[in-house]
């Protein structure tokens, strides 16, 4: 997650440039000067939506510098779950076809894409160059509890209750499992942060070099941060339409759509896991995807489920049989990766091997 040497006063010009023109076509869109369905637009919108993506990763890694492991994963985590239930929450108010089933969709791919894309990659990257790679049992072990607990309750339960027809929650039912989620992740947060702060930490030798953030450049990243998150949120807003009318185009499932969602949102922070794995700090890398995947569950579903009482929109929870197979399939393999505190290239092979059915199975169902 951060580089050993690395001079973290710095600004790159693309880390502010991205966010404020963002900021700019979003305010063009608004005041009616740029078409959003044109070619221009949409090139212009993906290219600072990337741009602020990016950008809103470095200001909160610069953020989780000033103030240490852990909190510096669980900021991370914060910030790209920030942008994805901003993304959802923009799809489920648009309406649009699919859009009961956009947070499944999405929270399901990021489980997905973070214990087997993610971590697959770390592992075979990391043991490819260090053979094997270190970690602590204890923390893997407390987060994947608590990921495989709410997975099950928020994406398996509703397909076995009574009370309503189909993979949906009652309302009573709902609001419980909004409020569990909660409350086991503000749980998970206060054990790693305080009362079991050394299991996820793990002496790799690797030391911070170079100039620490000063205070101006903490205030001026906290800033840059904001208003990268509420860019990337109003773009891909605007861009919604034409993703949608792209995978109906192509003729894929709209489940497509979340996926898409997972990748924007988790590919800054799994580019940094690799490099992180890459450098042998596998517990860096497992602290902040494994934390990303927690926080996606643990708060996005809450927050959807909230604004779908409140707004009284549908909402589909429940997955269909060959993605409850692939999760259960999922939380075997990574109980077994991560029990020994030790891991291997062959390892990191079965995880991308079950990311790959993912993949097929999305496009191909």
């Amino acid at each position: 997650m951060m580089t050993p040497e690395h001079d973290w006063n710095r600004l790159a010009w693309w880390q502010w440039a991205a966010p404020l023109g963002g900021a700019m076509l979003v305010g063009a869109k608004a005041g009616g000067l740029a078409a959003p369905g044109s070619a221009l637009f949409i090139v212009a919108a993906v290219a600072l939506l990337g741009g602020a993506v990016f950008a809103a990763v470095h200001h909160a890694e610069v953020l989780a510098v000033r103030i240490g492991e852990p909190f510096g994963s669980i900021l991370l985590a914060l910030a790209i779950t920030t942008i994805e239930v901003g993304l959802i929450i923009a799809l489920m108010i648009a309406g649009a076809a699919g859009s009961d089933t956009v947070a499944r969709d999405t929270v399901f791919s990021v489980v997905m894409i973070v214990l087997n894309g993610i971590v697959g990659l770390c592992l075979v990257m990391g043991s490819a160059r260090h053979f094997e790679q270190a970690f602590r049992v204890q923390g893997a072990a407390a987060i994947l509890s608590v990921i495989a607990t709410l997975a099950i309750m928020a994406f398996v339960l509703p397909n076995v209750t009574r009370t309503t027809a189909g993979p949906t929650f009652a309302s009573s039912q709902l609001l419980f499992v909004d409020i569990a989620a909660l409350s086991l992740y503000a749980l998970f947060v206060y054990v790693q942060t305080f009362r079991h702060r050394e299991d996820f930490l793990i002496d790799d030798g690797a030391t911070l070099r170079g100039a620490p953030p000063t205070n101006r450049s903490t205030l001026i990243s906290a800033l840059f941060l904001t208003v990268s998150l509420v860019v990337v949120i109003l773009l891909a807003k605007a861009l919604s339409p034409a993703v949608e009318a792209a995978v109906a185009q192509a003729g894929l499932p709209q489940t497509v759509v979340g996926v898409v969602i997972a990748m924007v949102v988790l590919l800054p922070e799994g580019l940094t896991a690799v490099k992180a794995a890459r450098r042998n700090r596998l517990q860096t890398s497992l602290n902040a995807s494994l934390g990303s995947a927690l926080a996606s569950i643990g708060l996005t579903i809450p927050i959807v489920g909230a604004v779908s009482l409140y707004l009284d929109v549908p909402l589909v929870l429940g997955l269909p049989p060959e993605s409850t197979a692939l999760l259960l399939l999922t939380l075997f393999i990574s109980t077994i990766t991560f029990a020994t505190g030790r891991t291997t290239i062959l390892q990191g092979g079965v995880h991308l091997v079950i990311f790959g059915i993912f993949v097929l199975l999305t496009a191909v169902p």
